[in-house]
């Protein structure tokens, strides 16, 4: 087996195309176990902001994911991988009673399952709530498609450009595509850093939160990661 860690630090942590710091900071971490057998398990963990700017929310400031699942090649070039995740906000009150958000959300822990095939240089992965998607009501059934190419330019450089749809069960107006393009580079010794611009179609009318933040807006973000 193998285990990893790492940490690293982005100007603004986005997920799907939406911004999870109000466009501000994030510090984020992770450990990564895996198996010869092909099984995994591993865990994230980031400050956000969101689940109080846009649920309305007065408690929940932590995203912690846990995810486990089986990756295995197929035939030469083609990669299965399936596994479940759950985004977890410890102690959010979304939708609670006694905050701006109460009677509209429900809370914003989400489970989703998801499966992925890689072929050369391109990743196809389709992933599927189940149950609320992110605190919105009756969005059981949510899912979300994308695809991205992880194209090696040599040096230690990479560039990964990505393309996705985001249903949002029974909420129309909250549906969006988002797209971007990353520029990583690997300087050895476990550190990297990566330059990204990321947009959306996001509609205002749905994605603007208490603070009158537009978080879908398109923006270039910075990363820089340890792994060890």
């Amino acid at each position: 087996y193998t285990l990893a860690y790492n940490v690293g630090v982005v100007s603004d942590y986005r997920f799907r195309g939406i911004a999870q710091t109000s466009k501000k900071p994030a510090i984020q971490g992770g450990i990564d176990l895996t198996l010869k057998s092909g099984l995994y398990l591993g865990t994230f963990l980031s400050n956000v902001r969101w689940i109080k700017d846009f649920n309305g929310a007065t408690k929940g400031s932590l995203e912690m994911d846990l995810y486990g699942g089986y990756k295995t090649e197929i035939v030469k070039d083609l990669t299965l991988d399936v596994g479940l995740i759950t985004y977890r906000y410890p102690g959010n009150n979304s939708g609670d009673a006694g905050t701006p958000g109460a009677g509209l959300f429900s809370k914003a822990d989400t489970n989703e399952w998801y499966a992925a095939g890689t072929y050369g240089m391109f990743t196809l992965k389709y992933s599927h709530a189940m149950g609320n998607f992110l605190g919105n009501l009756n969005s059981s059934g949510s899912d979300y498609v994308d695809l991205s190419a992880a194209v090696d330019l040599g040096n230690g450089y990479s560039l990964t450009p990505h393309i996705g749809h985001q249903r949002v069960k029974n909420i129309d107006v909250a549906s969006y595509t988002d797209y971007s393009l990353t520029l990583a580079k690997d300087f050895g010794n476990g550190f990297s850093g990566t330059l990204a611009a990321i947009g959306s179609d996001a509609k205002k009318s749905f994605y603007t939160d208490y603070n009158g933040k537009f978080i879908g807006n398109n923006t270039v973000v910075i990363g820089a990661k340890y792994t060890f």
